[in-house]
């Protein structure tokens, strides 16, 4: 199968906030302090629409989403940004659809930022792995005090100049 990626439109906003809560239930996220609770997690074609901050989805030849992922400024800090909202449903997961939607984000990224700061869960471990193995250094400590408060692992990653 062939899939495409894309930044998001209007039309994809539904679409994504189903992956997402899908990707949350699967790992029992479904409650405050993560992306469940966002007030934004249906408008990110709102959201994610200047010229720093924007969001990729993927889609297969059906023109079904399958993933998506998030670059976003971190407010109070300039020259740092974070990966937002990354997700892929099950089915697509070992493709490699992540891995382009990450090259994608950290391309992006590199125009704007010096660092890319992340948060996920403790039990996302095939996460972790792919942070990793991408070059994002574990923290102990978060950045910034986020609406995420339950995101109990976090990572940073230098990133090289556009």
């Amino acid at each position: 199968m062939h899939y495409k990626m894309r930044e998001i439109e209007e039309k994809d906003n539904k679409a994504v906030e189903k992956i997402i809560r899908t990707c949350l239930i699967e790992f029992g996220a479904n409650h405050e302090g993560t992306a469940w609770a966002d007030p934004n997690l249906g408008q990110f074609s709102k959201i994610y629409n200047t010229e720093r901050e924007k969001y990729w989805v993927v889609e297969d030849e059906s023109g079904r989403l399958v993933g998506g992922v998030g670059i976003g400024s971190l407010e109070g800090i300039e020259d740092v940004c974070e990966l937002q909202k990354m997700y892929c449903l099950p089915e697509v997961r070992g493709m490699g659809i992540a891995q382009k939607l990450m090259n994608q984000a950290l391309e992006h990224a590199s125009g704007y930022y010096t660092r890319c700061y992340l948060e996920t869960l403790e039990n996302m471990v095939a996460a972790q792995k792919f942070y990793e193995k991408n070059g994002f250094q574990r923290i102990c400590e978060p950045l910034i005090k986020t609406e995420h408060f339950a995101c109990d692992v976090r990572y940073i990653k230098a990133l090289k100049k556009a």
